[in-house]
């Protein structure tokens, strides 16, 4: 699945991906097979251990936080 369309399938989620295809000169994702998604971490996180792919990636697609606020993931 093309990264862009992958962030439009799944909105305000965590996302587990195996990356199929990169850019050679940056190594920025192209394309991708989705591992896990959910609007919860630790299911994610459950799957990375459970992977075999060496490459991965992983990441939530939501809303940046507002100016002054702090997340710690």
């Amino acid at each position: 699945m093309k990264i862009e369309t992958l962030k439009k399938k799944f909105k305000n989620q965590w996302i587990l991906a195996e990356v199929l295809d990169a850019k050679p000169d940056t190594l920025e994702p192209l394309d991708a097979k989705v591992i896990e998604h959910s609007a919860s971490r630790a299911k994610t996180y459950k799957a990375m251990r459970e992977s075999k792919s060496k490459r991965l990636m992983h990441f939530y697609n939501g809303p940046v936080p507002k100016k002054g606020y702090a997340v710690a993931f």
